[in-house]
């Protein structure tokens, strides 16, 4: 009985903060929005440029940071100023994706693994500590331990593609967003950088390409 309170406890715990990210992230998200889109009026248009300058540093900080919704608010600059701002928008998003990528690269197992469990994900915690302690060779099996042998080898082999297709789906910020697919990638060890880099430069780049051409 107290087994069964205990892990009902730790799933309302794992639920309460997995709410409290995505809304932490909706409002990080909101004032960098408010931050990236000003006010356009003539009285202040002498200002646009050094504010632009100042919300693509912010974009790429914040964009790297899981659940928060980096692609909407690309997407807002987008509608706003067009193509003009279209390489800067592309060059944030895919800074961000990177800078989120090599942070969880070069985090400790030990430290993602301990922050698993205080969330209250035991079992992702005992998975990743095991994944790290495994060689590289062999994680392709481990990941048999949670997905069925067959599936666990097709998504590893095809994980390129189903990060890229992940990285343009709507709706990603529930998975924790751009920041939170690069962070996941970085910290799992599945992915060279070369390759991480290469998925990002073709993912990020069909919608500033089109307000580019169009």
């Amino acid at each position: 009985m107290r087994a069964v309170l205990d892990g009902l406890v730790e799933k309302r715990k794992a639920i309460a903060i997995y709410g409290l990210l995505i809304l932490g992230g909706w409002f990080l998200g909101n004032v960098l929005k408010d931050f990236a889109v000003p006010d356009m009026r003539p009285m202040n248009e002498p200002m646009i440029h050094r504010m632009v300058m100042a919300a693509f540093v912010a974009y790429i900080l914040l964009a790297a940071i899981p659940f928060v919704p980096g692609a909407e608010i690309g997407f807002a600059l987008l509608l706003l100023f067009g193509g003009q701002i279209a390489v800067l928008v592309y060059l944030g998003m895919v800074g961000a994706l990177i800078l989120s990528f090599v942070l969880a690269s070069l985090l400790p197992a030990s430290f993602l693994s301990g922050a698993l469990d205080w969330l209250a994900l035991k079992k992702a915690a005992a998975f990743v500590a095991d994944l790290n302690n495994a060689r590289p060779q062999d994680r392709v099996n481990k990941l048999s331990l949670i997905f069925p042998s067959n599936t666990g080898r097709s998504l590893h082999r095809y994980r390129h593609v189903l990060l890229a297709v992940a990285l343009n789906t709507p709706g990603n910020s529930l998975l924790g967003g751009g920041g939170g697919l690069a962070f996941i990638a970085g910290a799992s060890r599945l992915f060279s950088f070369q390759a991480f880099v290469g998925v990002v430069v073709f993912a990020v780049a069909p919608v500033p390409f089109f307000f580019l051409v169009f």
